[in-house]
């Protein structure tokens, strides 16, 4: 095991099994793992379903992989997941992973990046990351990373996994969640750029009201005109608020 990679392999079996079981994969399904590691979920995909392809950074743990598993089984890639193209792989990707903690914030972006190459993901992370990822608004964990993939994703807090499931255990515990694409009308080019724009201003500057923290973003005709108080502050504001600011904006061609 490289540290520099972050890693913890899930070897209790029994949540091995619960998250399986989660997941409910079938024969055909195309299913991509990402860090499968010592193979403890992917073992039993492969009972279930035909192909899986693995995405690992790490080569020794994919010579292992490969000398494994029969390549027409399992299809190895050694790339950072970070890079890989997902969307290169095919339509209607079921993706699975225990991400790793260090850079689970920016794979999700790039899990939302390609949502509508995906049919659903299963992925364990650090709870507190899950907590951020399902909060509401107007509450401590709701942010930047909430809005931005529930702009994309419905998603299912599963269950729990204690740090003893691993080996070696992490210092935090972890959680399961599901993320399954939303059928949204698109916004457009336009709006979604404005909508990334609005919320990394708003909640960058966070104890500002919108009024404020939006200023070179969105004026405040487009705010009112969104139905968005602009003494608001960007916790306080749904997905729904957001995408309707963001086409005012794109409306308007950005601010005035």
């Amino acid at each position: 095991m490289r540290k520099r990679f972050g890693q913890h392999f899930l070897a209790d079996p029994h949540y091995v099994a619960r998250i399986v079981a989660a997941i409910d994969p079938q024969p055909d399904d195309l299913l991509v793992e990402i860090g499968p590691g010592a193979a403890a979920i992917t073992a039993p995909l492969l009972e279930r379903v035909a192909r899986v392809h693995a995405v690992e950074i790490d080569r020794d743990l994919c010579a292992a992989l490969a000398d494994r598993f029969p390549a027409e089984r399992l299809v190895v890639h050694n790339a950072d997941a970070l890079e890989f193209d997902f969307a290169a792989v095919g339509p209607r990707l079921r993706l699975v992973g225990n991400l790793p903690y260090n850079i689970s914030t920016p794979l999700l972006f790039r899990f939302a990046a390609v949502a509508d190459r995906l049919r659903d993901g299963h992925f364990m992370l650090q709870k507190e990351v899950v907590d951020r990822m399902v909060a509401g608004p107007s509450t401590a964990a709701y942010g930047r990373l909430s809005v931005m993939l529930q702009h994309r994703f419905a998603m299912t807090r599963l269950f729990d996994v204690p740090p003893g499931a691993f080996r070696p255990p992490p210092q935090v515990r972890s959680a399961v969640v599901r993320l399954e694409p939303l059928s949204l009308p698109p916004l457009g080019p336009a709006a979604d750029d404005a909508f990334a724009r609005v919320v990394l201003a708003g909640f960058t500057k966070r104890r500002k009201t919108l009024r404020n923290a939006l200023a070179g973003v969105a004026d405040v005709a487009m705010l009112e005109e969104a139905g968005v108080a602009p003494q608001a502050r960007a916790e306080n504001l749904a997905v729904a608020d957001y995408r309707r600011l963001a086409a005012v904006i794109a409306a308007r061609g950005g601010t005035r």
